[in-house]
């Protein structure tokens, strides 16, 4: 175990928090110095709900010029990428606003890193270069999850190589968040509840370690943990309570923006796991691949710090310990895993169509990914990531 370990931290955006937040989208883009925007967006309901509209209605009073580019998908792809970074350059585009959740602003950071590039934007991806510049960017966020709104983390999938692939710079994080709780409110229920997940999972990838106890970190940690699991039950039976909401949207800003893993190592080898199902089958919400492969991750590592799990389980779930620290883990495990099952996430990989099969398909985009060795709290093999998906099917 190591002790409180050295970092930077660095979260340069600005939060426009509450009702009507996307109605100021363009006054701070002019105040910015923004000339002419591309709006990226996913499916038809930006279109539908008016929000499209309303956040070019902002453009245009501003006198801010703007081209659109939609269509992204779950998962996002890099030939959209490719659409956007060309778009850019034939528009001479200063500014990027990504109208959407976790997949678009993903797609976003992408088509931001390539605009004044001259090669491919997977260049990017699979790290053959470094970002050294990019276009601004700002968010107005649809689908809390991803965190993506105050990140330098971006995933794109990569269907012709079977690749899904995550990069991150701290030139990405976007300059506005615009978070209205409001816009949220008409999301479907297993939408809600994968973002929840999603969120979940972040701050389970950055509390178990091979750190040893940081309280000014864990608390702030599980303290997000708590709030997500008081809010998500709330909203998803009160899917118009706007406080539920509110809470959900900014917590899933605080747990990927970096300061609930501030002085630890982090481990990730779950959600690089979790990147192979997707990238098989990109029909795989994120969130609900992560409320599978978790528990799992867990049941096959806790006993490397049945400890932590015993902290864990006591202070978000309210369990009360007993002298056997491993049974305390394993009670937390089930809690977790409880919690998931309470928002209706699957329990098994075999609920997507998964079957044995298909992990030795996986394997070795893993393995490029990730390498040899992967995680933190306890280095996995490519062994381990079998045993460990065989065990979810």
């Amino acid at each position: 175990m190591t002790a409180f370990n050295d970092f930077e931290f660095y979260s340069p955006t600005r939060f426009i928090f509450g009702k009507d937040a996307e109605l100021k989208v363009g006054e701070r883009l002019k105040e910015a110095g923004a000339k002419r925007a591309l709006i990226h967006f996913g499916s038809h309901h930006a279109k539908e709900s008016g929000l499209i509209d309303k956040v070019e209605k902002s453009l245009e009073d501003a006198g801010v010029e703007w081209v659109d580019l939609g269509g992204v998908r779950p998962n996002p792809e890099i030939s959209l990428v490719r659409e956007g970074q060309k778009l850019c350059k034939e528009h001479d585009i200063d500014y990027l606003i990504a109208v959407g959740g976790g997949s678009v602003i993903d797609s976003i950071k992408c088509i931001a890193d390539s605009a004044h590039y001259d090669g491919d934007p997977w260049d990017f991806v699979c790290k053959k270069i470094p970002v050294t510049e990019a276009l601004p960017i700002a968010v107005v966020l649809t689908i809390p999850a991803a965190g993506s709104e105050s990140s330098k983390n971006s995933v794109i999938s990569n269907d012709e190589l079977g690749l899904k692939t995550g990069f991150g710079s701290d030139i990405n994080r976007p300059k506005f968040a615009f978070l209205n709780p409001e816009l949220t409110m008409s999301l479907p229920a297993y939408q809600t509840a994968a973002g929840c997940t999603d969120m979940f999972a972040h701050l389970l990838e950055r509390f178990f370690d091979d750190a040893e106890n940081i309280p000014a970190t864990d608390n702030l940690n599980m303290s997000l943990m708590k709030t997500i699991r008081a809010n998500a039950l709330r909203v998803l039976e009160e899917p118009d309570n706007y406080d539920a909401r509110a809470n959900i949207m900014w917590a899933g800003a605080l747990c990927h923006n970096g300061i609930a893993g501030c002085g630890r190592h982090e481990d990730w080898a779950t959600h690089g796991m979790e990147h192979e199902l997707s990238a098989l089958k990109p029909d795989v919400t994120h969130g609900a691949g992560l409320a599978v492969l978790f528990p799992a991750w867990m049941d096959y590592v806790y006993k490397e710090n049945p400890a932590r799990f015993a902290l864990y389980g006591r202070e978000v779930f309210g369990i009360t310990t007993t002298d056997d620290i491993e049974a305390d883990a394993r009670a937390a495990i089930r809690a977790t895993r409880e919690f998931f099952v309470s928002m209706n996430m699957p329990t098994r990989l075999s609920e997507f169509g998964f079957v044995e099969d298909d992990i030795e398909k996986m394997l070795p985009t893993l393995k490029e990914n990730k390498g040899e060795l992967f995680g933190s709290f306890k280095k996995l093999t490519m062994g381990d990531a079998v045993n460990i998906y065989k065990s979810a099917l």
